[in-house]
């Protein structure tokens, strides 16, 4: 249980702790918490793409509504610790990806680019013959030199 003790220091339980909170030692940066929001809610959103499920199928996967995994994934609504963790776990990945890249300064790539190249790995994976697969490639090659 936290309370004051009667020089205004926090007192626990067990024992009381050597200083007194400070306005400075609580500094939340609104600005930084919501950019946080927005980058978490995109990584989830381009895994999920990448993945090929669909925001429904997200939603019913982590048992929220569309309009709450649309939110999650705009920055809207933050995610707690416990639904990033079943995201992480449902999308394969660790929990630490969602928040690779947060101090890194913006993609350099526009979105629909991003997607488009998604949409063209999970395409080109999806192919089963090896032989087309390796014509293709050569011919992305070609045509870029």
């Amino acid at each position: 249980m936290l309370a004051y003790d009667s020089q205004g220091a926090i007192a626990w339980d067990n024992g009381v702790m050597n200083e007194e909170p400070q306005d400075s030692d609580v500094v939340v940066d609104r600005a930084s918490a919501a950019d946080a929001d927005r980058h978490v809610g995109a990584r989830i959103r381009e895994c999920r793409v990448m993945m090929g499920l669909s925001q429904q199928q997200l939603a019913d996967a982590i048992g929220v509504t569309y309009q709450q995994a649309l939110k999650y994934e705009r920055g809207v609504n933050r995610v707690s610790a416990g639904r990033l963790y079943e995201i992480a776990r449902l999308l394969g990945m660790p929990v630490g990806w969602f928040f690779e890249g947060l101090d890194a300064p913006a993609s350099l790539l526009p979105r629909s680019t991003q997607r488009l190249c998604l949409e063209l790995a999970r395409n080109f994976c999806s192919i089963k013959n090896e032989r087309l697969r390796e014509a293709l490639s050569q011919m992305a090659r070609s045509l870029v030199s």
